[in-house]
């Protein structure tokens, strides 16, 4: 006789890769939409005759838009399902690529990367929690982090397709930024295959749905887990209450602190290589689209470790490695270092910036409970996006004021802080259940018969 598995026990298979690229494709375009702005901004920026205040708006506007979307989109991940606003993202983000090619005054692009921010920022959440309920345990962590890994190829696809695009001359950015309604058009239809998460509608109590999902893709003798989970009406305010406002204080200020400083430095990066002396017209483009291809070299030892030594070493060290590199770059940003050198340093610096990275799926997903687990990474993506808003508006403000030096130690100083709290707050959730990891920290974690009500 055949024992009864359950999701989280079931080994990783082909349903889990399809899923794995169904909702990392968000990530791919929301890195792709992060990054084309850098490009694209370089070349209208002369065009619109915009000042540093108007250039740092229209940078800041996605985030800005990322702070709002994170945030409602969580909380209606929770309410309507994961498939319905999956689809409703990726409609919104044609909705708002395409009429970038149109724009004819600056103040139209803000408001068209602010629509854009919000569909960016509701896919976070949409796409962790999925791949989250869908994980098998020993596997959860690099799936998630996995996610990340698409959004570098992204980021790192709009500076090569920028690169090639800029022969197009002075009208090269609009089909920069109108491009990214093409991959979004490609998702949408393929995700419209994609079921919904049995979790979510056992948490709605809609168990035989739940349980008609799992027997049509994974086959009978499979359950969610050893019972299923309580219904409870999903509350926004839930995440600040006893037990969870540990964890939300926790992602709020790490998440931050990693992409405050990162975002700003991607965002800007060829005016920074520019100033490091290598402003030739195309060098600081290439460079940059090499380094984010590189930087995809750090998640890979990052998704094994993560499963191997856990998630806390994972985060700690490379906040402080990354500190520590940028102070290299601030002191070594006058000495007219070589080409070759600086890329190296930058490389490094992504490397474990990346790798930090992961977690930014995975301690929100394994620290929430099913009925608030979107909620919980939305208001994650939104807070963060508060940070690099901010960060992204001041960068060439700080850079054309204070010079580079003073830019990279005052990003170095952000990640030093990430790494301090990082080391007193972060969890350890390796190998543990959804049921285990969501009830760290809760009353109902002692072992018993209601642990089901942690989920």
């Amino acid at each position: 006789m055949n024992r009864v598995r359950t999701l989280e026990e079931m080994p990783l298979g082909k349903f889990h890769y399809q899923m794995f690229f169904y909702t990392g494709g968000g990530a791919f375009i929301d890195g792709y939409i992060i990054g084309i702005i850098a490009v694209a901004l370089s070349i209208l920026q002369p065009q619109f005759d915009m000042s540093l205040t108007v250039a740092g708006m229209v940078a800041m506007a996605t985030y800005v838009g990322m702070f709002f979307g994170g945030i409602l989109g969580g909380y209606l991940t929770d309410i309507l399902g994961r498939k319905t606003m999956f689809l409703l993202d990726l409609a919104l983000f044609v909705i708002a690529s395409i009429p970038q090619f149109f724009v004819t005054d600056p103040v139209q692009l803000i408001i068209l990367r602010f629509i854009l921010g919000l569909a960016v920022g509701a896919d976070n959440p949409i796409s962790a929690t999925y791949m989250a309920e869908f994980s098998p345990r020993k596997n959860r962590g690099a799936l998630l982090g996995g996610l990340i890994a698409l959004w570098y190829v992204g980021y790192g696809a709009s500076y090569l397709v920028g690169y090639w695009l800029l022969a197009l001359g002075d009208d090269s950015w609009r089909w920069m930024l109108a491009s990214s309604a093409i991959p979004a058009i490609i998702l949408l239809l393929a995700r419209l295959k994609m079921p919904e998460s049995p979790l979510w509608l056992a948490s709605k109590g809609r168990e035989k749905d739940a349980d008609a999902i799992i027997q049509k893709f994974f086959g009978k003798g499979v359950i969610i887990s050893e019972s299923f989970e309580v219904k409870e009406k999903t509350s926004f305010m839930e995440i600040f209450k006893s037990g969870y406002r540990k964890w939300t204080l926790f992602i709020a200020l790490f998440w931050t602190l990693q992409v405050a400083p990162a975002f700003a430095i991607a965002t800007y990066i060829p005016e920074v290589l520019g100033q490091f002396g290598f402003a030739d017209g195309h060098k600081e483009y290439l460079g940059s689209a090499i380094m984010s291809l590189f930087y995809l070299v750090g998640l890979l030892p990052a998704l094994y470790l993560v499963e191997k030594i856990g998630r806390r070493p994972v985060l700690i060290w490379p906040f402080l490695v990354s500190a520590v590199v940028l102070v290299i770059l601030g002191i070594t940003s006058s000495w007219q270092m070589s080409f070759a050198f600086t890329i190296t340093l930058f490389v490094v610096y992504g490397i474990f910036n990346t790798s930090m990275n992961i977690h930014q799926w995975i301690y929100p997903n394994e620290l929430f409970p099913t009925k608030i687990r979107g909620t919980a990474v939305g208001f994650g993506t939104g807070v963060s996006r508060i940070g690099a808003s901010l960060s992204t508006f001041l960068f060439p403000i700080i850079l054309s004021k204070y010079g580079l030096e003073i830019t990279m130690y005052s990003c170095a100083a952000l990640f030093f802080i990430g790494f301090l709290i990082s080391f007193v707050m972060a969890p350890e959730t390796r190998n543990m259940t959804l049921a285990e990891t969501s009830a760290l920290n809760k009353p109902c974690s002692k072992p018993g018969p209601n642990l089901n009500d942690c989920l």
